[in-house]
């Protein structure tokens, strides 16, 4: 599952990251930058793991932490203070694109900034939260990537009570959408 949301993210890092004519100065030395917000203290095994995996992906589309491509990585664990402090910290450094990762991070960068481009992940229903007008039209600043399809829960559903037909009751857990 990593690889396949890791290979979805950076399709939209690509794109973002593209050079843009629009824009009206262009990064010295062909150097971008990326703000990420992590909901994950600083060390914790599995946000080194996301991590790594941007990384490695973006390497792989030519993308180099060090060389044409700037990470700034804020890790806030779950103090809603520091996702604050981490937000303003990384609209002032002005990125071409901010990586939300987790709805309080979208939501502390929202407040931030209206302009920066923000790529969400480990949404659950962005449009129900807010951050965005619809899935197929987000609108605004910010785009990305849910984690559940909500029109498809009733598909699911349905599969489910035709595989399993005396299913009367089906329960769902979900973690709290921090990667």
């Amino acid at each position: 599952m990593l690889g396949a949301t890791r290979r979805t993210i950076l399709a939209g890092f690509a794109a973002a990251l593209a050079p843009q004519p629009l824009l009206a100065q262009q990064p010295q030395g062909g150097m971008r930058r990326l703000g990420v917000l992590m909901p994950r203290p600083p060390g914790d095994p599995q946000g080194k793991v996301f991590a790594g995996a941007i990384v490695q992906g973006l390497a792989a589309l030519d993308w180099h932490e060090g060389g044409n491509l700037h990470i700034d990585w804020r890790w806030a664990g779950s103090d809603p203070t520091l996702f604050e402090r981490y937000a303003a910290e990384l609209v002032a450094l002005a990125p071409e694109v901010l990586l939300a990762i987790s709805s309080t991070s979208v939501t502390a960068l929202r407040r931030q900034t209206g302009t920066i481009p923000i790529v969400a992940v480990g949404i659950t229903d962005p449009v129900a939260q807010g951050f965005v007008a619809s899935l197929a039209h987000p609108g605004g600043n910010i785009t990305g990537f849910s984690l559940f399809d909500t029109p498809m829960a009733g598909k699911w559903l349905g599969m489910l009570t035709q595989i399993t037909p005396p299913v009367a009751r089906v329960g769902v857990l979900s973690g709290d959408g921090a990667l």
